[in-house]
């Protein structure tokens, strides 16, 4: 979870996985200063609270449904496999994406 002062952020997928993304945990971390390993751990969606706004990232996957009151998709390309600077593009892609959505969390 990351906390906010427009809304509370939580991430979980359709698959446990041993570890979040090494190269993403490494990401934020230089970007941030957060260490994604001492506050997440993979999770499955139904571990999850009921939510408001459901963000799926797109990637090539379906995305299963979870109840909310907003859904969007951002259609990102997963930069697993690929360089740091995929990484960081990615990374600033969201930044901008949240601060959009926390203006229309905001407004509704």
């Amino acid at each position: 979870m990351i906390e906010s002062h427009a809304f509370d952020a939580y991430s979980a997928g359709t698959e446990v996985k041993t570890e979040i993304n090494p190269d993403a945990v490494k990401i934020i971390k230089k970007l941030y200063g957060v260490d994604m390993t001492k506050t997440q751990h993979p999770k499955l969606l139904e571990k999850l609270p009921s939510v408001d706004i459901v963000v799926t990232m797109g990637c090539g996957v379906q995305c299963p449904y979870l109840p909310c009151k907003h859904r969007e998709d951002w259609e990102l390309e997963d930069p697993t496999g690929k360089s740091e600077e995929d990484f960081f593009n990615t990374a600033n892609i969201i930044k901008g994406k949240i601060a959009e959505l926390s203006k229309f969390s905001i407004e509704h």
